[in-house]
């Protein structure tokens, strides 16, 4: 059977802890992210890797990387970005970015706020959410 875990220590984990978000093109992908964020993504390389990291001062960070393994998908698991104080900011400037928005805003519950899906340019499925 599965182990003991207490059920009150749950609640003080961060479930993420970082993200990547694969890619082909880092110039392509970075210049998608920096667009419809208006940040400027620092980038980084290994001798397999390069990644172009989210500017995070607090919270949880993450990449958008380039190197073996690394393969953009449409399916799988589903990454929620921060949409900031309304989504719809960011979304307005996906498809002048080179995305695609694939779910316009939509109401989760009063409670849990709002999403929308979109298409990187490296043919990623992500979503944003917003409490507003």
């Amino acid at each position: 059977m599965g182990s003991t875990v207490k059920k009150s220590a749950l609640r003080d984990y961060d479930y993420a802890t970082w993200f990547e978000i694969p890619a082909l093109d880092i110039d392509r992908a970075t210049g998608f992210y920096n667009e419809i964020y208006g940040i400027n993504m620092d980038v980084t390389a290994t001798s397999e890797f390069v990644m172009a990291l989210f500017p995070a001062t607090k919270g949880i960070g993450g990449a958008v990387v380039v190197g073996p393994g690394c393969v953009p998908s449409s399916v799988g698991p589903l990454l929620y970005l921060n949409g900031g104080d309304d989504l719809d900011n960011v979304l307005s400037k996906v498809d002048a970015a080179g995305g695609r928005v694939v779910m316009s805003k939509t109401l989760i519950s009063e409670k849990a706020g709002y999403f929308a899906l979109f298409m990187d340019t490296e043919g990623n499925r992500l979503a944003l959410h917003s409490k507003n």
